[in-house]
């Protein structure tokens, strides 16, 4: 194992795939079109509804701090 355990082991990770939006296993896709990596399926599944939750807090988060 390396430095970066996330890289070691990249073919046992999931990973969400922008372009077609389905999971994918491994590092199938091109960088730009992937998000994770993800321990399970389910939470690869998730990630872009989780990230656009995110976006939409620090959204609200802004424009309270901006007044």
């Amino acid at each position: 194992m390396g430095l970066f355990k996330d890289i070691d082991d990249a073919d046992s990770k999931y990973y969400f795939n922008l372009k077609t939006n389905e999971v994918e296993r491994g590092l199938v896709s091109d960088a730009d079109h992937r998000m994770g990596p993800y321990e399970t399926e389910e939470v690869a599944r998730a990630a872009l509804e989780r990230a656009q939750a995110r976006n939409e807090e620090w959204e609200e988060d802004e424009k309270k701090w901006n007044g």
